[in-house]
């Protein structure tokens, strides 16, 4: 998806609140190109859907055959014209949802701000030692080595390094810390009294993506004991702050 998303960035001179005056840089992902591209996905399955389950009726033995049956049973053009709508409709709603789930950044001399989900955290220039890149996120860390933000970003990163660079902070592309993180199993020693039931509890939540908003809750709260954590597909990966 990342390949067809478009970037909006300009320059104001209206600064944000509580910073003074200077210009200040917005980066966003454009809304528009991440819902057109997926009701385009959503239209191209829609349209290839009838062609496959013709093809696969054509097997000797096949997996959901009496469902294949039941939308081949439909004359054309009803069948592709419906599947195509359906596949329309889905891309939609997946592009809403992705959009709305996209960072943007905004930038200026002395303060940043993260905004996703409706939601804006700001921080001051000198709240923030570094950011960098891990993996697909962008993580935002404090002077101490505390976690201030980590989240996923689809913007291009040379835009985004470059957009820091010139306002001053300071950018890294990679986590400076990343060689201090230990993988998390149940029991592991060494963690404050209280964050392995917190990393458990974390680690199925991460198993659903109806949970996704408790496994950042729970993130935080490892963060208030002083745990800074990072996942590698099903794997939590941590560290302390200042160990």
């Amino acid at each position: 998806m990342e390949d067809a998303r478009h970037v909006q960035m300009g320059k104001k001179s209206v600064p944000p609140t509580g910073t003074g005056t200077g210009e200040v840089t917005q980066l966003a992902e454009s809304a528009w190109a991440i819902t057109l591209f997926c009701v385009a996905c959503g239209v191209g399955i829609g349209a290839v859907l009838p062609l496959l389950a013709r093809l696969l009726l054509k097997l000797p033995w096949a997996p959901l055959e009496g469902p294949a049956e039941l939308l081949t049973s439909i004359p054309e053009p009803a069948l592709t014209l419906g599947t195509v709508a359906v596949g329309a409709l889905g891309g939609l709603l997946l592009g809403l949802a992705a959009a709305h789930e996209s960072l943007s950044v905004r930038v200026c001399d002395t303060h940043l701000a993260l905004t996703i989900r409706d939601s804006t955290r700001e921080f001051t220039r000198e709240e923030i030692a570094v950011l960098c890149r891990d993996g697909k996120q962008l993580v935002v860390l404090a002077p101490d080595g505390m976690e201030l933000a980590r989240e996923d970003c689809g913007l291009p990163w040379p835009r985004l390094a470059d957009t820091l660079a010139g306002h001053g902070y300071r950018w890294a592309e990679e986590d400076p810390y990343r060689a201090e993180f230990r993988r998390w199993v149940p029991g592991t020693p060494g963690l404050p009294e209280g964050a392995d039931a917190l990393l458990r509890a974390r680690a199925q939540a991460r198993k659903s993506d109806d949970d996704a908003e408790d496994a950042r809750e729970l993130r935080r709260e490892l963060l208030r004991l002083g745990v800074v954590v990072r996942d590698e597909e099903k794997r939590q990966y941590w560290r302390l702050v200042g160990g």
